[in-house]
This record gives structure tokens, sequence and C-alpha cells, in this order.
């Protein structure tokens, strides 16, 4: 547990100083303001540490936004070395984090659903029940059959 905890630090470590970094000491302009850095996972040992991030904009920027972390990668190794002061960095792994994406599909498939809800009520809006509105039986209405006798 306290091996969770300590790589739990390490990517909390790691996220900041890539975010500080990108931020502020990469000039490349391919890393501009759209890049956010959105999550940072690091293996059990400590070796190898996973960048999630995000690229607003399309995919010509998103692809160029890539190979400027890519390009970027080994500064960004020392200055966590720098800052971690753990015996091994580890190594940086960017991977576009795909939660942008599965977003605005959950808005789309939102929108048609408020879209189908508005239909079936304006087709409902006249509507009766096709029996009685309560069709339940109830104490004391019996029915008797008249015509059996």
């Amino acid at each position: 547990m306290a091996d969770n905890a300590r790589a739990k630090r390490l990517a909390d470590l790691i996220r900041e100083v890539v975010a500080q970094k990108l931020q502020r000491g990469i000039k490349d302009p391919r890393l501009g303001s759209h890049v956010t850095i959105t999550d940072t996972r690091v293996t059990g040992d400590l070796r190898e540490a996973t960048v999630f991030y995000t690229v607003y904009g399309d995919d010509e920027e998103r692809a160029a936004a890539a190979a400027g972390l890519e390009s970027a990668k080994g500064i960004l190794r020392s200055e966590v070395g720098r800052a971690a002061g753990v015996k091994f960095t580890p190594t940086l792994a960017f991977v576009a984090d795909a939660l942008p994406d599965n977003a605005r599909t959950i808005d789309d498939l939102l929108d048609k659903a408020r879209a189908a809800d508005a239909k079936v009520r304006e087709v409902s809006a006249g509507a009766g029940y096709a029996g009685e509105a309560d069709p339940y039986r109830k104490p004391g209405d019996d029915e008797t059959d008249d015509t059996a006798e």
C-alpha cells in the first residue's frame, strides 16, 4: 500500500512539473497554451510514467502537439528528475486523453435523446388513454354477467 501512495505522489509531481514546464519553459510553438496535462500514472516500480494530455484544436494541431511532446520528452524527463530527486527518473510516455472526445459523444447522444423526448411529448400532447383512466379493479366493483341467466 505504501508503494501505491509513493507512485501516486510521484505521478502528481510529474503532472505538475510537466504542466509548468510546458507553460513556461518550452519554446516549441507546437506546444502552445492549447495543450493541457490531464492525468499522470506511474507503474508500481516507478520506472515508467504515462502522461495524459488534451489538445483543444483540430486534428492538425493534435498531431503537431504530439510531435512537440515527443521532441521535448528528454527535457521534460530531466526536469522531472531534478524535481523528484529519485534514484531512477521514470521514462515518460505521452498519450492523448480520449476524455474530451468521449464527453462530446455523450453530449451528442444526450441531445438526440432530448430531441426524441420532445418529439414524443409533442405527439402525446392531446392523446388520451386507450381504455379507462384507471384500469384496475376496485373492491365493490364486482362485475355480474346478466346474460348468463
